[in-house]
């Protein structure tokens, strides 16, 4: 990509602008008496405010977007699936895993797709045919999936422990959608995730297509193909490159 598009662009200021709100929070949680109430509604509060704050941000350059959740139906125009602050438990446990998401949606694909992690300043984007990045200071490092062709060699993100004896690791790390940033950087090799809710897949779906890997629904039948239309319906997911997805597949489904 030789430019980031006026869209991206404004995409990638809006998450910056608000992650900055939730890095000074997540430097005060520290500061709290080591109570879990007090932490849990420190998150909460904070959860609101990031919620209000880029919604507010992204309405003032996209007013006619939709806004959508886990139990709404995909709208065919254009809208937002926004997750303010994904990885909630790892920011209450001062785990600086969590981040800001931004995906479009338009016609049941995902078209426009950012990624924040405001307290490591990581940054992943991309836009839907003209591939996935990680922000630099001067140039943007372009993003490939793993090219590891073996289970037994492959990392993968899941809540499924029953992989443990087929592949090198299993991770539970508290954020989907940097697990799936981690994916399309290759460094983890694949990940399945069941029953999640949009905003926290939908921009690392379009970063795992346009890093060369591959997503299928997780009960699909046919994989020589995915479907991406079926994944942000079910919130049911498996990804990775070609080869080790259709193992990853096989192996979900034992």
């Amino acid at each position: 990509m030789s430019y980031i598009s006026l869209n991206l662009n404004f995409l990638m200021n809006a998450v910056k602008k608000v992650g900055n709100t939730l890095t000074r929070d997540f430097n005060e949680i520290e500061q709290l008496q080591t109570s879990l109430r007090g932490h849990q509604e420190f998150t909460k509060a904070a959860i609101e405010r990031m919620t209000k704050a880029l919604r507010v941000e992204l309405q003032k350059g996209r007013p006619d977007y939709a806004f959508i959740s886990e139990q709404d139906t995909i709208p065919e125009g254009p809208c937002f699936a926004i997750a303010p602050l994904d990885g909630a438990l790892n920011f209450m446990h001062g785990i600086p895993y969590f981040a800001v998401s931004v995906a479009v949606i338009e016609k049941s694909q995902v078209t426009s797709a950012v990624i924040y992690n405001p307290a490591t300043g990581d940054l992943y984007f991309a836009e839907k045919g003209s591939g996935a990045f990680k922000e630099g200071y001067r140039n943007h490092e372009r993003l490939r999936v793993s090219a590891r062709k073996e289970l037994k060699d492959s990392i993968i993100a899941s809540a499924n422990t029953s992989l443990l004896s087929e592949v090198a690791a299993v991770r539970v790390t508290g954020s989907i959608c940097l697990d799936l940033a981690a994916v399309a950087s290759g460094r983890m090799e694949g990940a399945i995730f069941q029953d999640c809710g949009i905003e926290s897949f939908a921009a690392g779906l379009l970063l795992i297509k346009e890093a060369g890997g591959y997503a299928y629904e997780y009960n699909q039948k046919d994989i020589r193909t995915d479907n991406q239309s079926a994944i942000l319906q079910s919130g049911s997911l498996i990804v990775a490159n070609a080869e080790l997805g259709s193992k990853l597949f096989a192996l979900a489904h034992k």
